[in-house]
């Protein structure tokens, strides 16, 4: 269960620094909105958390998002407001499994995916992990 705060060591931005959410609000069914403590209100930052299950016994699927929505001012034309997202989906045979260890392997396959080089075991915020850049220049 996370913290009605996230703080320092919690979120982090491309350089590495903290970024502080709260709880804002209950959404529909399972999901979780927060905001950016020092956000404008003109120009909201959101992490969402989102949980929702289909079918029943071994055929029962869980599918757990995460989304964070960053409101900014556009450096093209500066009368617009636009926003940026990142979001990330676990779905899991969660009725058809005992354990989580795959579950946890995809996960961490697709963090170190985003946030590291090869072999390295150094978290990149910077976004200059494999994943992380392919995203952001639309190459592959």
């Amino acid at each position: 269960m996370l913290s009605l705060t996230l703080n320092t060591n919690e979120v982090k931005n491309a350089a590495g620094t903290g970024v502080n959410f709260r709880h804002l609000r209950y959404g529909e069914g399972r999901e979780h909105i927060y905001h950016e403590v020092d956000e404008s209100p003109a120009l909201e930052h959101r992490l969402t958390i989102k949980h929702s299950d289909t079918g029943k016994g071994v055929l029962q699927r869980r599918r757990s998002m995460y989304r964070f929505d960053k409101s900014v001012v556009s450096t093209v034309d500066t009368s617009r407001i636009v926003t940026a997202s990142s979001i990330h989906i676990l779905d899991l045979p969660v009725g058809a499994m005992l354990v989580q260890t795959e579950f946890a392997n995809v996960c961490a396959e697709g963090m170190s995916f985003l946030a590291s080089l090869g072999a390295s075991t150094t978290i990149l915020y910077n976004c200059t992990g494999n994943g992380a850049a392919i995203l952001l220049s639309g190459e592959h």
